[in-house]
């Protein structure tokens, strides 16, 4: 799916604002609410989730729909064209109405979707309604629980006199919800580009391109690639072909550079930027442009207050700006994709991207904890009957729609098609090695694969060991595992990371940390202080420096961020290297020291 931009042949409009909004009481479609201006409605920023934004247990709480709502009008001179309106992200699921009639449909909160609507369209002002759920449960990704369950996240069901419902995540962020990025309206000729894939090689000083363009109507295609001064380095006639760049510049890690491509079908052009690179997997090395690379970076969340997982463009070059400061390279797009523009700003910037679908909470039996259904146990691949997880269909969907959408950013180098799922379980290679095989044939420029695997007793069991590329590990021993105790955990992590590095592959972690409260201090480095999170780190990075297989690490977290309440967290997840508001905590500082240490490329030789 193309970004839409602003071109010769194609108009935009940003509907960004504020919009009127109104929680549903549970009579929003029985009253129709969509057929006439809300009743009682109050403001609401979009792009933004709603939830920090007003006062009180209601909004930060909500369960179930609410309503967005606002007037549009396309000018005249757009109405000769095909007009389409774009949501970048609605969270979880969406029902747009136009003039009250529902004009499409969209489940998954991370994605974008959009629809013709010049059908729709009557003179003058026009009715646009957003309804939004944010209901989770076993069959969206996110997860949420259901039924019968005990878990480290779940901490049991009580069951409300009041009838009261509450979405229970069964994951460690909290559920920010609503229309969470920018909704556009983008026009285009009605014939069209409907999409472009650029697939590079690079033999020497010469990169290849491949190219496809998709369109719909009749004309001829062409394709126009120049560098950032505006010089034309190739070109190219049809839909299909390949070309070629002599002296190429390559994008390289925090040395990013972009060439300018034009592609033209008949009177519609579209512009887009494009970094030629190359990514593989060869033996234990992670190459990039046939150089062996060593990830430096964070796990992260799209978690700002009060916007929550609403776009932030200003906290965005501001997060690049400190990982740069901090010496690092990379991150994963903790535990959803990200925005198209923070994917943009990382092509810009040269930082690289584990891409990461909405895939977590993939484990009904997470922390040890248990699902019930009737009073049975049941584990997370058992069938959907006896009450096993019910994601597989949207799971396609959702690694579709990620790799449609970010197929072209030289800044992904890898796919993560879940997070902390129940890998080591019964039958969860047959749920996930069809995925794995849907991603690789999708991707054109065939990147790697991998599950970001949670921390269990039966690791030699994961069945990312025969599926992923990388080896992807969460672990926190030294705390949640013999926290406090550092000498104990050093011995346990080395004793599980031998196993990991004596299987020839590249491995890495994509989490690793320890809660900190910001200005805890204390002269004995104990839990929760800056000074212990510093000796965790330090002892953790003893170990991985000494495994010649190991490519990379991503401590959890970037910053603080929020959380569902519970006893393990105080206001938000306390991991972060800095604070939510991005304020560095002690070990922003050792890891800067050490991170401007380690080279991009060939760190292990």
């Amino acid at each position: 799916m193309l970004y839409p931009v602003l071109t010769e042949s194609r108009g935009l409009m940003d509907l960004s604002g504020i919009w009127a909004f109104k929680l549903d009481d549970g009579k929003g479609f029985e009253e129709e609410w969509y057929k006439e201006p809300l009743s009682e409605a109050m403001t609401m920023a979009v792009p933004s989730s709603y939830n920090d934004l007003k006062e009180g247990e209601d909004f930060r709480e909500h369960y179930g729909w609410v309503f967005y709502q606002r007037t549009i009008g396309v000018p005249e001179y757009m109405k000769s064209q095909r007009i389409v309106l774009r949501m970048a992200a609605v969270t979880h699921i969406a029902k747009v109405y136009l003039n009250d009639e529902l004009i499409c449909e969209h489940k998954g909160g991370f994605l974008p979707f959009e629809v013709e609507i010049n059908q729709y369209l009557k003179a003058g002002e026009n009715l646009l309604t957003i309804a939004v759920d944010n209901r989770i449960d076993h069959s969206t990704l996110p997860v949420g629980s259901e039924g019968e369950s005990v878990g480290a996240l779940d901490s049991g069901v009580f069951k409300s006199k009041t009838g009261r419902k509450r979405n229970r995540p069964n994951f460690d962020f909290f559920n920010y919800c609503g229309i969470t990025r920018p909704v556009k309206i983008y026009t285009t000729p009605k014939d069209y580009i409907a999409d472009v894939t650029l697939v590079s090689q690079v033999e020497g000083t010469t990169a290849y391109v491949d190219y496809q363009i998709d369109t719909v109507g009749k004309g001829d295609a062409k394709i126009e690639i120049r560098t950032r001064d505006g010089k034309k380095v190739a070109e190219g006639t049809g839909a299909k072909g390949k070309l070629t760049i002599e002296n190429v510049t390559l994008w390289q890690p925090r040395k990013a550079y972009l060439y300018e491509v034009a592609v033209a079908f008949g009177e519609d052009v579209y512009h887009m930027t494009y970094g030629v690179r190359t990514v593989k997997v060869e033996g234990n090395k992670f190459l990039i442009n046939g150089q062996p690379f060593y990830f430096k970076g964070y796990g992260k969340h799209e978690d700002t207050f009060p916007a929550g997982k609403g776009l932030n463009l200003p906290m965005n070059i501001k997060d690049l700006s400190l990982m740069k400061w901090q010496g690092a390279n990379s991150f994963r797009t903790s535990h959803y994709p990200y925005s198209e523009e923070m994917m943009q700003l990382c092509d810009e910037e040269g930082i690289l991207v584990i891409d990461e679908v909405p895939a977590v909470g993939v484990h009904l039996n997470f922390g040890g904890g248990a699902n019930f259904k009737n009073g049975k146990r049941v584990e997370t691949f058992d069938p959907v009957e006896a009450g096993g997880i019910r994601t597989f269909e949207h799971h396609k969907e959702v690694i579709r729609d990620v790799i449609a959408r970010d197929k072209n950013h030289a800044c992904v180098v890898m796919w993560s098609l879940a997070n902390e799922s129940d890998s080591g379980g019964k039958g969860a290679y047959e749920y996930f090695e069809p995925l794995y095989s849907l991603a690789r044939n999708l991707d054109p420029q065939k990147r790697p694969c991998t599950i970001v695997s949670v921390q269990m007793d039966n690791f030699k069991e994961d069945c990312t060991i025969r599926l992923s590329d990388v080896i992807c590990l969460n672990r926190y021993y030294g705390w949640y595992i013999a926290g406090g105790d550092l000498e104990t955990a050093e011995e346990m992590m080395r004793e599980e990371l031998s196993f990991w590095n004596s299987l020839g592959k590249p491995f890495m972690f994509t989490e690793y940390g320890a809660d900190t409260v910001s200005g805890l201090h204390d002269t004995t480095p104990v839990m929760w202080t800056e000074e212990y999170q510093v000796e965790y780190y330090e002892m953790n990075h003893k170990v991985v420096d000494s495994l010649e297989n190991f490519i990379g690490e991503q401590p959890w977290n970037f910053a603080d961020f929020a959380t569902s309440q519970g006893l393990m967290r105080v206001q938000g997840n306390k991991k972060g290297l800095f604070t939510r508001d991005r304020k560095p905590k002690l070990v922003a500082h050792y890891f800067r020291q050490r991170w401007n240490q380690i080279p991009d490329f060939n760190y292990k030789k």
